[in-house]
């Protein structure tokens, strides 16, 4: 479910200014210190423990991502868009003043203290970077606008789908999206929590569902780390493996050439117990357009139908096992019938996260 595989729980949007005050979500992944490992996990290098645990992400990313622009009234009683034409939708503001910007908060000091209201802001615009000259906005006294919508997080909800041998994960089989923009995020850093499903919307035709969980973003709760987002999925480090995979359970990685049409299992957890429901794998291209859309596959097991309908948005990265082996992971629904999604050959995934 690109995009639409995390289930947002909350994002932050600000609309730059000076006075502005500090990021509602500045304190999610404040304060918390690296975990030791609790775990050894020893098996091959085709070996993996099997997921299927829903988990909290958190992640922010790299530079602030422009969502839009927007004019602003000056105390002259005129409307101003000093951004218009200049900065763009998915552009990452990197710098402000040749200082560096890692988040929202850096943005909204320097506007505190400007001295002139000509602000030269720093962008990453795909792989170009380039400096733009942007007059701020007197809009009280004192008070300073850049008329730049912008977003330095992403939250929500997802599943894991596997763990190798070096603590390292794959989750969600297709990468995060941002909202308004549709662009991939960079991201800077991440982490994974602890989460409890406590909600599920049952999909029908043409209405996807979706599943609802607690997260409490603190140190506690924290069970590893993010450091990749890619088209094929989020990575990471694993440093609580106890109470994540709390039943460790070793399959082998099947290539995408033995996969077979007919009967799989997804692993996915509802009522906060992971198990395993009947699938059909329907169809395989060995050489997919679109990375996360190599299997097509229809949810057969009564039980899972009754309560989701099918596949809901939190399922993302739901292992597909066939024959005692992972070979995928569940990524999108088909809006039109529930019951059909497409998945990402796991072959994939583990080869990705080790890059």
């Amino acid at each position: 479910m690109k995009n639409k595989g995390i289930k947002r729980l909350f994002l932050a949007m600000v609309f730059l200014s000076g006075s502005l005050a500090s990021g509602c979500l500045g304190w999610a992944a404040a304060g918390y210190v690296p975990q030791e490992e609790v775990s050894a996990v020893d098996f091959g290098e085709d070996t993996v423990l099997v997921g299927g645990m829903p988990v909290g992400i958190y992640m922010e990313t790299d530079g602030v991502l422009v969502l839009d622009t927007q004019s602003v009234e000056g105390m002259d009683g005129l409307q101003h868009n000093p951004a218009h034409n200049l900065v763009k939708s998915g552009d990452y503001i990197v710098g402000i003043n040749q200082e560096t910007v890692s988040g929202k908060e850096d943005l909204i000091q320097v506007l505190k203290n400007l001295t002139d209201t000509e602000v030269v802001l720093t962008l990453r615009r795909q792989e170009e970077t380039l400096d733009v000259r942007v007059e701020a906005v007197e809009d009280t006294p004192n008070d300073y606008k850049l008329g730049i919508w912008v977003r330095d997080n992403v939250q929500g909800l997802g599943t894991i789908t596997f763990l190798d041998q070096n603590s390292r994960f794959g989750a969600l089989g297709h990468g995060i999206h941002d909202a308004d923009t549709n662009v991939l995020m960079d991201i800077d850093e991440g982490s994974l929590y602890k989460t409890s499903i406590r909600s599920i919307l049952k999909g029908d035709y043409g209405i996807p569902g979706s599943m609802e969980g607690l997260i409490v973003y603190n140190t506690f709760n924290r069970l590893g780390s993010i450091d990749s987002n890619m088209d094929s999925g989020i990575y990471g480090t694993v440093e609580k493996i106890d109470e994540l995979f709390e039943e460790q359970i070793p399959v082998q990685v099947a290539s995408k050439s033995e996969i077979n049409l007919g009967e799989a299992k997804i692993r996915c957890c509802l009522d906060d117990e992971v198990k395993e429901y009947s699938v059909m794998i329907t169809g395989v291209d060995l050489e997919p357009k679109e990375i996360n859309k190599g299997i097509i596959l229809q949810v057969t097991d009564a039980e899972l139908l009754e309560e989701t309908g099918g596949i809901i948005q939190g399922m993302s990265g739901s292992p597909i096992l066939q024959n005692g082996k992972l070979v995928g992971a569940v990524t999108h629904v088909f809006v039109n019938d529930p019951t059909k999604g497409y998945g990402i050959f796991a072959e994939t995934m583990v080869s990705q996260s080790r890059n």
